[in-house]
């Protein structure tokens, strides 16, 4: 069973940090792409930031400069460093990792986390 398990979310007043983790695990291939996507109530998740197993990495514009995501292939881990939190940034984080069907079938298929809350007071 491919599971992705998250931790690190919680409450925090505005300029503090936060530190998520996601462990991926159930399949022999590392994901191609590791995200961290966001929802909050009555709209649509959007991606914070992904980073590729070639370590490139992408942010959106609102968190670029104080996020960091990165990933220990060891651990099949990704994290996400969140700096300088700021009210906007509250929402229910998602670990996301894109995989390949398998060696002859390159498509990828998307897993997701259950999610945590993350709570920025001001």
């Amino acid at each position: 069973q491919v599971q992705l398990v998250e931790s690190g979310g919680g409450l925090v007043q505005a300029g503090g940090s936060l530190r998520l983790s996601c462990a991926y695990s159930g399949s022999m291939f590392s994901p191609t792409t590791m995200a961290w996507h966001r929802q909050v109530p009555g709209e649509q998740r959007e991606l914070v930031a992904s980073i590729t197993d070639g370590e490139a990495t992408s942010y959106a514009d609102s968190v670029r400069g104080r996020f960091t995501i990165s990933r220990d292939g060891a651990k099949n881990t990704a994290y996400l460093q969140m700096n300088s939190l700021k009210p906007e940034d509250t929402g229910v984080y998602y670990c996301n990792a894109k995989v390949i069907r398998g060696v002859f079938d390159s498509t990828l298929r998307d897993y997701w986390g259950q999610g945590t809350q993350v709570t920025v007071s001001s």
